[in-house]
């Protein structure tokens, strides 16, 4: 797959900062989640770094200085995944303004609950056990994110809800920048992605695993801090109380 035209050379840029317009809205107006949102942006910034795996097998973007197409690596991917991360890591909380509590010190020993971090970890080893096969490299990521989020619901059934809230609004808000992307260059999409290779099913031209990606990384990211910090829902805390 060849370069795109010169003249999209700062698309990738411009288009992976703009995800910070929201960043900083989150991050400006919701003062209670702002220590999550830079755990959590700091976390999926390090996934920035395995952009050689998508170049150019996925997509060949142009990007500042070439890096991409000299090394696989790039600057672009760093600032994205730093504001994916922590916008899909709060937005649910934030636009659901679901209640929750700390979990009892007791019920962390209790039956499932021993098994969060082995759960959180799921995607990674998933992923690059996948990433070798004879396939795009975008399918083990979804797979991955998918998994992760599956295994955090099977650990924390409570946490259900969070997961498919955060799916959804962060699917949405990806939608949204999908297509202003489509929309603001034309043509952008069609020389950049590897379209051959990817599903023919294009909903308003936007490739399908881009919206299945930004919808497991809704699920995946919004349940994480729950685990991490032993939160639940204080109606499933009031149940537990009651049950004890």
């Amino acid at each position: 797959m060849s370069a795109a035209p010169t003249d999209f050379k700062y698309v990738w840029l411009l288009w992976a900062s703009t995800f910070m317009l929201p960043w900083m809205i989150l991050y400006i107006f919701a003062p209670a989640v702002r220590r999550l949102m830079i755990r959590a942006s700091l976390a999926t910034a390090a996934f920035g770094l395995t952009e050689p795996f998508f170049v150019p097998a996925y997509w060949n973007p142009p990007t500042l200085f070439e890096l991409a197409q000299r090394t696989g690596f790039d600057l672009e991917s760093l600032i994205f995944c730093f504001a994916i991360g922590g916008i899909a890591a709060v937005s649910y909380r934030v636009f659901t303004a679901l209640p929750d509590a700390v979990m009892d010190h007791t019920l962390r020993q209790v039956g499932r609950h021993r098994w969060h971090l082995a759960a959180l970890a799921v995607p990674f080893p998933i992923f690059f056990l996948l990433v070798f096969l004879p396939w795009n490299p975008i399918y083990p990521a979804i797979l991955a994110l998918f998994a992760g989020a599956l295994a955090a619901v099977l650990c924390r059934p409570d946490l259900l809800r969070n997961s498919l809230s955060g799916g959804v609004i962060f699917l949405a808000l990806y939608f949204v920048f999908l297509l202003g992307l489509r929309w603001i260059w034309p043509g952008y999409i069609e020389a950049v992605w590897n379209l051959p290779e990817l599903l023919p099913w294009r909903p308003m031209g936007l490739p399908a695993e881009e919206l299945l990606f930004g919808f497991g990384i809704g699920l995946y990211w919004s349940c994480v801090y729950e685990h991490v910090a032993w939160r639940q829902g204080q109606i499933d805390a009031s149940l537990h109380s009651a049950v004890g």
